[in-house]
C-alpha cells in the first residue's frame, strides 16, 4: 500500500527502529553526513528496506520535500506522501521486486531539492562509494535520471573496479517524476514510460537468476 508514511503510526515505528541490525550502518552514516558536513541536512533511510542486506541499490537525484522532518516523514522512502515515491512504489510492485531487495540513496543525498551541480554531484558520488562498501550483497544499480547518471561517472575509481569485480549490473533509466515524461510527442513520452518498465522488470530478473 503506497503513502503509508502519511500515517503517524507508521511513520513513528519506522523512527524507532532506523538503528534496526540490517540498517543501522547506513543511518550512522547519515548521521555523519549530517554532523560532518556544511552541506546540510539529509534525510534517513527508512528500515523497511534492505539496508547492508540490499541486493539493488537505487539512486535519484536528490531527496523531495517530503523526505524533511518538518512536512515529511524524515525519510528516503517509496512510501513517503508523494508522487515520486507511489511511482516508485508501483514499479517495484509490478516488477516483484521486494522492499528488503531494495536500498535507495540520491546521487546528492542532501537535502536542496533543486538541480544539484557539477560540484555537488561529485560530491555525491563520494557518497555512493561509501554506500557500495557498506552494501556486500549489491548485484543492482539502477541510476534514475540525469544527475543519477552523472554522479556515477564521478564514482571514484576504486569503486569502479569494485563494481567490475563483483559483477554488479549498471542499469540506466529515466527518473520516474512526472518531469520526465513531459514532451510534446506522445510516442516519445510511451518510449520513456515503456524504458522504465523494462528497466525495473531487467533488475527483478537479474535479483531473480542470481538468487542463492
Amino acid at each position: 500500500m503506497a503513502r503509508l508514511m502519511a500515517n503517524k503510526e507508521f511513520r513513528e515505528k519506522q523512527f524507532n527502529c532506523r538503528y534496526d541490525a540490517h540498517i543501522a550502518e547506513i543511518n550512522e552514516y547519515v548521521d555523519s553526513l549530517r554532523e560532518n558536513s556544511s552541506r546540510g541536512w539529509a534525510p534517513y533511510v527508512a528500515p523497511l528496506y534492505g539496508g547492508v542486506n540490499a541486493r539493488l541499490l537505487s539512486v535519484l537525484r536528490d531527496p523531495g520535500p517530503k523526505t524533511q522532518d518538518e512536512v515529511g516523514s524524515g525519510f528516503i522512502c517509496m512510501e513517503n506522501d508523494d508522487q515520486t515515491a507511489e511511482a516508485l512504489y508501483s514499479y517495484y510492485k509490478v516488477a516483484g521486486i521486494a522492499s528488503r531487495d531494495i536500498m535507495p540513496w540520491n546521487a546528492y543525498p542532501w537535502y536542496i531539492n533543486k538541480k544539484p551541480l557539477s560540484s555537488q554531484l561529485k560530491a555525491g558520488a563520494e557518497t555512493i562509494a561509501q554506500l557500495l562498501a557498506l552494501l556486500k550483497h549489491v548485484q543492482v544499480v539502477m541510476l534514475h535520471g540525469n544527475e543519477a547518471h552523472r554522479a556515477w561517472n564521478y564514482l571514484p575509481e576504486l569503486s569502479k573496479q569494485l563494481v567490475i569485480t563483483r559483477n554488479i549490473e549498471v542499469i540506466k533509466t529515466f527518473h520516474p517524476s512526472r518531469m520526465a515524461f513531459i514532451h510534446r510527442d506522445p510516442n516519445i513520452v510511451a518510449a520513456r514510460r515503456q524504458h522504465v518498465i523494462d528497466a525495473f522488470h531487467k533488475a527483478a530478473s537479474i535479483l531473480k537468476s542470481r538468487w542463492s
